[in-house]
């Protein structure tokens, strides 16, 4: 008789990117194959334990936190099938957007829309609802056109819209809870150009025209620094070309010396002297010049983020964005807080994912940070509050404080996750803390 390979190895403490999560796990594997993944999930279950996966931990709650068994994303990489046909790409669960990312432009393909961050794995980023911003175009999720999970039992269930179609439904936002993904088939097209144009400008004018900004742009969002009336926007739409992509020294200047290197040095100080924080608000409000630039998606859409923060945001009813960004405002102004992030507004269209901050409506993106070690519950509870009065929906991936019964209310379609879920996973394997309150029990 075959002996049976190793069920893994005890794993040190793993941390989450921002440093605010952490976790023990008793055991940790990194499977290569679809059937690696199911052989390690069966043996958990054999042995009493529970299953959580990791990605790249850039969510800044501990949704992947386990005591029984960590799952790696290392080795479950790479794209494994290109159809041209149907205009798809299917790539394995642990595959860095990065590296999705290269090898389509390689391929000549394209995703439609993207976040603004290329680390997480393409598991982790729509198990929580990455997005971007855009007008027609939705978060990475409801680009999905196909999932292969691997269930409690062990088993390998593929679902797309024509097969095992309630699963796929609710599994493409699924926050780990209704078993492991293993392989993401997404929706492509050829590749093309973006130009963007970014462009300081004063808040009133923005929120003035946000309507207008939002609905004559592909892609729009703005950046608005706290303590000032300063924002940046951004446009990005397509172009016939030809390419003129940013120069080399130029582009490292804005996007490693100034959002970064100087960034980072500039919030060590606020940190330190949070009576500075203002100061350096105005500074940064207007460092960064107006510039326009054409290049292929991946670049236009991301950038590096070397500054570690802690990050909240809510998803709002497009309508409502405006007036509580205004309530934000006057909550910091009246108050003795320091705020040394901007504050970030994107929007997407209304999608049918059932737990997709998009589900249903037109949305709408404010989201908060702090540079990390920075004290946050203040600023965050008191951003909070806004969103919450405005019927706002918290980013599964970040932070926030609403539970289950808050969240049953804000989500039409709630009752037929935790159902799905139910009937999946009735023993609650894929089950830690963060998830009980979430999703209930």
């Amino acid at each position: 008789m075959a002996s049976r390979p190793p069920r893994g190895s005890a794993a040190p403490t793993w941390r989450n990117w921002a440093g605010n999560a952490t976790a023990s796990p008793l055991r940790t594997v990194a499977p290569s194959t679809t059937e690696g993944l199911a052989e390690a999930v069966r043996r958990a279950a054999e042995d009493g334990l529970t299953v959580k996966a990791a990605g790249t931990g850039h969510s800044f709650t501990p949704v992947a936190a386990t005591d029984g068994m960590l799952i790696r994303p290392d080795r479950l990489t790479g794209i494994r099938r290109v159809d041209r046909e149907a205009m798809t790409v299917s790539a394995a669960a642990g595959t860095p957007l990065r590296r999705l990312n290269r090898e389509l432009a390689a391929e000549g393909l394209s995703l439609a829309n993207m976040g603004d961050i290329m680390e997480q794995t393409v598991s982790g980023a729509i198990s929580t609802g990455t997005h971007g911003t855009g007008r027609d175009s939705g978060s990475l999720a409801a680009q999905v056109r196909e999932l292969e999970m691997v269930l409690a039992d062990g088993s390998v269930l593929r679902c797309s819209a024509r097969e095992n179609a309630d699963v796929f439904a609710a599994a493409r936002i699924g926050l780990g809870a209704l078993g492991v993904i293993s392989e993401v088939t997404f929706a492509v097209e050829p590749l093309f150009l973006l130009t963007a144009r970014e462009e300081p400008m004063r808040l009133e004018e923005v929120l003035a025209g946000f309507g207008e900004l939002a609905a004559g742009n592909e892609h729009f969002e703005f950046y608005w620094f706290p303590h000032t009336d300063r924002c940046v926007t951004k446009r990005n739409n397509r172009s016939p070309g030809p390419a003129a992509p940013l120069p080399r020294l130029g582009g490292w200047l804005a996007d490693e010396f100034l959002s970064n290197g100087v960034f980072q040095a500039a919030c060590s100080v606020g940190r330190a002297v949070p009576a500075a924080v203002p100061g350096i608000a105005r500074i940064a409000g207007r460092a960064l010049s107006a510039r326009t630039y054409t290049d292929v998606p991946y670049k236009v859409f991301t950038s590096p983020r070397r500054v570690r923060f802690v990050e909240m945001e809510y998803a709002l009813p497009r309508e409502a964005a405006v007036e509580a960004l205004r309530e934000l405002r006057a909550v910091v102004d009246g108050s003795d807080l320091r705020v040394d992030f901007p504050v970030e507004v994107r929007i997407a269209p209304a999608d049918d994912i059932p737990l997709s901050t998009a589900s249903g409506r037109e949305t709408a993106y404010l989201a908060v940070h702090l540079y990390r070690g920075t004290p946050y519950r203040r600023y965050f509870t008191a951003a909070e509050q806004v969103m919450v009065a405005h019927g706002g929906r918290p980013h599964w991936g970040k932070l926030h404080s609403r539970d289950a019964e808050y969240l049953a209310g804000v989500y039409p379609r709630f009752g037929e996750f935790t159902a799905l879920r139910d009937r999946l996973d009735p023993d609650r394997m894929f089950a830690n803390d963060h998830l009980r309150r979430v999703l209930g029990d």
